[in-house]
């Protein structure tokens, strides 16, 4: 298989339009029409993890953090960056990065940090606000049952855990086809009068063209009409961070000591544990400070996160419990997810975890 086939499933996952706008998510290096001799996972890249991607014979590194996340001005090998840039090219190792798309996504990151921890009754925490469309469409009667599966298949009509979602009246079209026109209905010249069903379903803005797409091949009419409008509804299935239920409520401490286990995490650094049991957790991997408000806002017992900056601290005693566990520890499972995806679309493709620990904060 090629290249290509890995990086499309990907993106089918994750898709990069997810992504935040300061982030380089993608293909970093490499040409997706080679064949794939096997896939290595990782965090971050590395000169460490290039050399192992060579010696096990893998030709593509699937990380979570990208290698080129600013520009790259010059090739010289002054730092890491350049270094592995040119290792990559020299021995014609593609490298490919989901990073925030992944994050944002409902089956992402966070979702698997929830898991880790067992919080049930998940959602996002911040959802993505300015991400949906309203498609509206008129269609033959006997012709729009064809034309909803078709728009449903693109990824139309999903609200939450519900798809096939649409809402739909029926009325009358008027039209009056102009010389050298085939109209699938009514004669050329003539005004016509036509039963059909207005079909209204929401989409991810980023699926507009692949809706349009099938909406163009599945419709009779040869001219059909449509609108997208912009919704300000927040898309409740992406965004950041995620916030659960643990089965049980816990002790702070005792859960502060359950949490440091399961991510292996030198060091948790907490805030004073408000006096009331842990039941509700809202959390962000990697550097997830700035959703502390919205875990406030959310009335969490508890907020784990990767980074949280000094002055953060304060003023949250008594109110919510603050954990910080460390960026590479709050983010290592995304492995996991790479392994579990690729093997379920690619079960004959061979998969690699990185042994690196790429993780450049010690503790003493």
């Amino acid at each position: 298989m090629k290249i290509k086939e890995i990086v499309d499933a990907l993106e089918m996952f994750a898709p990069l339009p997810l992504q935040d706008g300061f982030d380089n998510a993608g293909l970093q290096i490499g040409l997706t029409d080679a064949e794939v001799t096997g896939a290595l996972l990782c965090l971050d890249v590395t000169e460490a993890v290039i050399d192992e991607a060579v010696a096990l014979r893998c030709n593509l590194i699937v990380a979570h953090h990208p290698l080129l996340f600013k520009g790259c001005k010059s090739l010289t090998g002054r730092n890491y960056v350049e270094r592995c840039v040119m290792k990559a090219v020299k021995h014609d190792i593609a490298i490919y990065a989901a990073h925030t798309n992944l994050d944002n996504l409902a089956e992402g990151v966070n979702h698997k940090i929830a898991e880790k921890i067992g919080l049930r009754h998940l959602r996002i925490l911040s959802p993505k606000e300015k991400s949906l469309l309203k498609l509206v469409t008129f269609v033959p009667m006997a012709q729009a049952g064809e034309v909803r599966e078709a728009l449903f298949k693109a990824g139309c009509g999903c609200i939450g855990r519900y798809d096939a979602c649409s809402y739909n009246v029926e009325g009358e079209g008027t039209f009056r086809a102009g010389a050298g026109t085939r109209p699938f209905c009514g004669q050329e010249g003539e005004l016509h009068r036509e039963p059909e069903t207005r079909i209204e379903t929401v989409l991810p803005s980023h699926l507009q063209g692949k809706a349009l797409r099938a909406l163009l091949a599945a419709h009779p009419y040869e001219e059909p009409a449509f609108d997208f409008y912009p919704l300000e509804n927040a898309w409740q299935q992406a965004g950041s961070g995620m916030i659960g239920e643990l089965e049980e409520p816990e002790e702070p401490v005792h859960f502060l000591r359950r949490v440091k286990g399961i991510f292996q995490t030198g060091c948790v650094k907490h805030n004073e544990p408000p006096c009331r049991l842990i039941r509700k957790v809202a959390l962000c991997g990697g550097a997830g400070a700035f959703l502390l408000p919205n875990a406030v806002a959310a009335q969490a017992d508890a907020f784990i996160t990767g980074e949280i900056r000094y002055h953060d601290y304060f003023g949250h005693e008594g109110e919510i419990l603050l954990a910080e566990i460390g960026h590479h520890e709050s983010e290592q499972y995304t492995k996991e997810i790479f392994r579990d995806r690729l093997q379920a679309a690619f079960p004959e493709l061979e998969l690699r975890t990185s042994s690196i620990n790429t993780n450049p904060i010690k503790y003493l």
